[in-house]
């Protein structure tokens, strides 16, 4: 099998023609095959350091705006149901660049959440 890249980070824009709500994120999401584990709302500001996951981790956000930094690929912004794939062992970052909260699901093929950290291994910064 091969190593996964950065360029395997997919998104998916919202398909539908009505708004995105937490449950129409959460059933779009487990179309891809994936647990969802957590619904999470972070603060305007945020900055979570460098870190990546053992396994794909997929994300699907209900709320706000906020940028995955990935090296070697243009920061990719997330807005309402959008929905982004991300190959396990990818190092990223999250930063929200306005003062408004981002919520998101967070899903796994498990459903199980492990983390590696990167970089300075701080974690969440905001």
């Amino acid at each position: 099998m091969a190593t996964p890249t950065v360029n395997d980070v997919k998104i998916f824009k919202w398909p539908h023609k009505e708004p995105p709500t937490p449950e129409s994120v959460k059933r779009e999401m487990e179309r891809f095959g994936f647990g969802v584990y957590d619904l999470q709302t972070i603060p305007g500001w945020f900055e979570r350091s460098s870190h990546a996951h053992d396994y794909d981790e997929i994300r699907g956000v209900t709320a706000g705006n906020t940028t995955f930094h990935f090296q070697g690929l243009l920061p990719l912004t997330l807005e309402p149901g959008d929905i982004l794939l991300i190959p396990g062992g990818i190092p990223h970052e999250v930063i929200s660049h306005n003062g408004n909260p981002f919520t998101a699901y967070k899903g796994s093929t498990t459903g199980v959440r492990s983390v590696t950290e990167h970089g300075d291994g701080k974690g969440a910064t905001s």
